[in-house]
């Protein structure tokens, strides 16, 4: 970083971005010599996997130019969403979170030093923040709070209130953050537009906001934590990686919705970058006898794909070799560490055993041992008198 410009700083800043909000806030920064202060938040609910290392590696390129980094482990959030998780539940999750969240930050091979976590509960329920809220929720009318929050909270007509507040409280976290940039995805951006509008009516300054694309799953739509072929779990074994890799949807020439092409233009190129300091994706072509295809950079890969130079056959075992490649200091990670272990049981504990259902037997009726006569019922002898 000591080597770089204020303007390759902010080249790596912004790259691989869809877009910038007050990017003169962060190049003035920059022209200063100082560092811009960025904070990303996640809610600790369901177990991290392969899609939070778009938002990683970005974090890592923005640690890499020299920014410092706050990561808002927001349990407050987590818990109040539709009250899923009990309060000691999201605890453990957040400390899971801290060590997910680290690891793929130094597999990405960058310092950790200028990485620092936050718990929203910290600072959310203090007094300064509440009367904030209360103020703030004075100025903002219901119709903005819900344009703000609409591609990022299910609305319905009659939706809970904690859907109107949450972009209150969202805006707010900047401040009591004391950052210049806020960073989150493409959804996120009519939030982080009212976040500009809103912030000067309390007397506080505007922000900037990194936004980054919404980058599709293994299975071709959107990454979902509740589609299991959509997304590979950050600790899952090697052999499983491929397998999902294998499956993956990768239609011949076709790049849109193409989450393998995705995941190496935002994971796998920026980390060689950061690793090894040249951008470089390696495609062997060995069972061709043919040399291997070398891209520095998507355009190429992608221009490659499209006219069936790089078909999904070969692509497929080049990213699988680069997954399990990135994703094994992860592993080594948390098969050293007993705390990170501990956390992970205690925050994703395994479900209990399911009890195998008795099978009820059916009363069978004895039969009488003389043909033609009926059974003997009540206390009765056959022929119908009393024992």
């Amino acid at each position: 970083m000591a080597t770089m410009t204020p303007d390759e700083r902010f080249a790596l800043i912004t790259e691989n971005l869809q877009e910038v909000l007050n990017q003169d806030l962060i190049k003035t920064i920059l022209d200063e010599g100082k560092n811009p202060r960025v904070y990303w938040g996640t809610a600790p609910t369901g177990r991290p996997h392969s899609g939070y290392l778009v938002p990683a590696l970005k974090i890592a390129q923005l640690l890499a130019a020299g920014c410092d980094i706050t990561i808002l482990i927001a349990d407050l959030h987590a818990h109040l969403d539709a009250l899923k998780s009990d309060y000691e539940l999201v605890a453990h999750r957040a400390r899971y979170y801290q060590f997910t969240i680290t690891a793929m930050l130094q597999a990405a091979g960058v310092s950790t030093d200028k990485l620092r976590f936050v718990l929203g509960s910290s600072y959310q329920t203090t007094p300064k923040y509440s009367l904030d809220v209360y103020r703030l929720s004075t100025m903002v009318s219901e119709h903005d709070a819900r344009k703000s929050a609409a591609e990022i909270v299910k609305q319905s007509a009659n939706s809970p209130l904690s859907g109107l507040l949450y972009p209150i409280l969202q805006v707010l976290d900047e401040e009591y953050l004391d950052v210049d940039v806020q960073f989150g995805g493409m959804d996120q951006r009519k939030l982080f537009a009212a976040s500009t509008e809103w912030h000067p009516k309390l007397g506080y300054r505007k922000r900037a906001h990194l936004l980054n694309p919404l980058v599709p799953g293994l299975s071709g739509g959107k990454m979902s934590s509740s589609e299991e072929d959509s997304k590979i779990d950050l600790l899952e074994p090697e052999e499983s990686i491929r397998k999902k890799i294998r499956k993956a949807h990768a239609a011949p020439r076709e790049t849109e919705n193409n989450g393998l092409l995705a995941f190496v233009k935002y994971v796998l190129i920026p980390a060689s970058a950061l690793k090894e300091g040249n951008p470089g994706f390696r495609v062997s072509r060995d069972r061709d006898g043919l040399e291997p295809l070398v891209y520095t950079n998507i355009e190429q890969m992608l221009e490659d794909y499209k006219n069936d130079i790089l078909s999904p056959q070969i692509l497929k075992p080049a990213v699988a070799d680069a997954v399990v490649e990135l994703m094994a200091p992860i592993r080594a990670a948390y098969e050293k560490s007993p705390e990170w272990q501990e956390a992970a049981l205690k925050a994703y504990p395994p479900p209990p055993p399911k009890q195998k259902k008795e099978k009820k037997q059916k009363d069978k009726k004895p039969k009488d041992k003389e043909a033609g006569n009926p059974p003997i019922a009540n206390g009765e002898t056959a022929n119908g008198a009393a024992q």
